[in-house]
């Protein structure tokens, strides 16, 4: 039998080359066995394993192997180790002589094995493990650094640790599989959408600055101070401007995976830094990017996770709002808000009557099933208190229970009369033990508060172990938005409902002029099981309009968008496009309540990091620099103003 071949490295790589699987692979070092050859398509590095752990199976029976991974545990006083890296497990049959000195290697210390695989003795196989038919019988073990003794916490999934600690540490917790599992399907699905766009769809990859100017209007950014005194960058809340400009430059298709900024606290579904998945694209209309959208995410989704099939159904914002309560409903569950002014009109109880005095007042009901059975007392005051505090004593909200026999248990059950109460029982399906709440009130007032109602109590069920909502990903298009709304803080005037680059409706843009409040806009939101993932509308892609936009129904100060009028005034072609959040998105595809469950080093409260305690004092040579001056500086030496 010929000797197998020897093989230099650094020639191995021009051969893998075509295979786009390749690693950093030390040209000081040479394999020379078939096996050793074989497992090069798999990736795997050969200067410290041939194999991952996780990987063997009984087709390895027979081979010798090296791996090399973290100890997870020691079994039967030594007698075994199950060792670990990113792909699994496997268990280790140490020899006798080995076993004292290997009980001593700390958990978590880094090891590295050479040994035969075989199969495990009938009757001692763990049909838990992937690897659970085989194990190695170890010819070599060494430390190839030891772990200390003193932890912080167990890397073991089953371990409650408090968030802050885990994340101070994070660099332990990111060992666990789930965190594994997040962060490679996130790579899995961004390297297909990246060939979905740039190889398939002509897209162009580009990347935009970070440091920027301040944008009018929208979310408080970050500043950045330069030497130069009263001068300051801003980090962008979004590409928005540039991906305008890359399509009056000629780009046609761009898209970025894109870095993004907000001066706001984290919350469970977001945080200061994030991440999108950002498109343009010139002479589009909002149903070609509608469509892409739909076709990227099927070709995109991974097939561990099911399939995603468009078209995707579509609602316009007024439609949600009436019917859902939200601008995102949750499509999984299907209960949904009614009205019933005209049933209760006549017979209306006075607790009604003040909110129904003026003009767009109505009643609206929401049927929540079985909520009288296994909602408390005390979880309906709850109820009612989230609706208060989300729209204040401008709404009227009365619960009302429907008893086993189908009587209402409450005064306004009775005021309504018999036929009344049949009639609204009919409209909305009504069983004996459900509950039925009323609101009442001007516009989608009473709607937003049934919405907030009909989500929280699914959720106070579904806590109690019923099941509400229909499993599944749901995703729905929302559009037909107002192009503007009222000022949120109360104060006069109008601000953009999404952002002032958005274009409106191309029946109402002479309403541009005579009445903005009436504009509906070309903007169009994607949500997946009640979380908006992502954004985007049609520009305005004319300046005389953008300049009117932004200076005479915003009233903002257009010398801060001057490069962009002057650019949409330099034969700026009809775009669009929208962006995805990443984060968000694969949160609701792993099933998480946190975005920080898939990113690999995320922000606390207040957009705080635990691990580097950032952010933190700055030296006061590097404050003059800057031209900075602290004042009222808290006495623990943080934020100062």
């Amino acid at each position: 039998m010929a000797a197998p071949m020897r093989i230099c490295r650094r020639y191995l790589i021009q051969c893998l080359h075509c295979r786009k699987n390749l690693n950093f692979i030390s040209s000081s070092r040479y394999f020379s066995t078939d096996q050793e050859q074989d497992s090069a398509s798999t990736g795997t590095s050969f200067s410290y394993r041939t194999h991952l752990c996780g990987e063997l199976t009984r087709s390895h029976v027979g081979q010798t192997v090296r791996l090399s991974g973290w100890l997870q545990y020691h079994r039967l006083s030594g007698a075994f180790i199950v060792l670990r890296d990113w792909q699994g497990l496997i268990q280790l049959l140490i020899p006798q002589h080995k076993v004292e000195e290997t009980q001593n290697f700390p958990l978590e210390s880094v090891l590295e094995v050479t040994g035969d695989v075989q199969l495990r003795p009938p009757g001692q196989e763990n049909e838990s493990m992937s690897t659970g038919d085989v194990e190695v019988a170890v010819k070599d073990i060494k430390v190839l650094n030891p772990c200390k003794t003193n932890l912080p916490f167990e890397v073991r999934t089953f371990n409650k640790v408090k968030e802050n600690l885990r994340i101070k540490h994070r660099y332990l917790e990111l060992r666990l599989p789930h965190l594994q599992h997040a962060l490679r399907l996130r790579s899995q699905f961004v390297m297909a959408l990246r060939n979905f766009l740039a190889h398939e769809n002509e897209f162009v990859e580009v990347e935009t600055p970070t440091l920027f100017r301040r944008t009018p209007g929208g979310a408080r950014e970050f500043i950045v101070p330069t030497h130069s005194p009263g001068k300051f960058y801003s980090l962008p809340q979004s590409p928005q401007q540039f991906k305008q400009l890359l399509m009056v430059g000629g780009v046609d298709r761009y898209f970025q995976i894109a870095r993004c900024y907000r001066d706001e606290g984290s919350k469970p579904d977001r945080q200061p830094e994030f991440t999108q998945v950002d498109l343009e694209m010139s002479f589009v209309s909002q149903e070609d990017v509608v469509l892409l959208v739909e076709r990227l995410l099927e070709r995109s989704w991974p097939g561990e996770k099911g399939e995603v099939k468009g078209p995707f159904p579509h609602m316009t914002y007024h439609q949600a709002m009436t019917k859902y309560g939200c601008d995102k409903p949750d499509l999984r569950l299907p209960w949904q808000v009614v009205e019933v002014t005209d049933l209760v009109r006549d017979s209306c109880p006075p607790v009604f009557q003040p909110y129904l005095e003026t003009p767009g007042a109505s009643i609206q009901a929401l049927r929540v099933k079985d909520g009288v059975k296994h909602l408390s007392n005390k979880q309906l005051d709850a109820l009612k208190q989230s609706v208060f505090e989300k729209v204040g004593d401008s709404v009227k909200l009365v619960p009302v229970k429907v008893r086993s026999d189908e009587t209402w248990g409450s005064g306004v059950g009775q005021q309504l009369g018999d036929s009344v109460r049949s009639a609204i029982q009919d409209r909305l399906d009504v069983a004996a033990g459900d509950l039925l709440v009323f609101a009442a009130g001007q516009g989608f007032l009473p709607h937003t508060g049934l919405g907030l109602v009909r989500l929280q109590s699914a959720d106070m069920l579904e806590a109690k172990g019923f099941t509400v909502r229909e499993d599944g990903f749901h995703f729905l298009w929302v559009d037909t938005f107002p192009l503007f709304l009222p000022k949120e803080d109360g104060s006069p005037g109008l601000e953009s409902a999404h952002h002032p680059f958005t274009a409106p409706h191309p029946e109402d843009v002479g309403l541009v002029y005579t009445a903005p409040e009436q504009v509906r806009s070309q903007h169009y939101d994607l949500v997946l099981n009640g979380s908006e993932i992502g954004g985007g509308s049609i520009r305005v892609h004319d300046s005389h309009l953008q300049r009117y936009i932004l200076q005479t129904v915003l009233q903002e100060n257009c010398s801060e968008l001057e490069h962009l009028l002057e650019a949409l005034d330099s034969g700026c072609p009809p775009h669009g496009g929208i962006a995805l959040g990443l984060d968000r998105l694969m949160a609701i595809m792993l099933g998480t309540d946190s975005i920080r469950d898939v990113i690999a080093f995320p922000k606390v409260s207040e957009g705080h990091d635990p691990l580097s305690r950032a952010p933190a004092a700055v030296a006061e040579k590097d404050l003059d620099y800057y031209n900075i001056h602290l004042v009222n500086l808290p006495e623990d030496g943080g934020s100062g103003v």
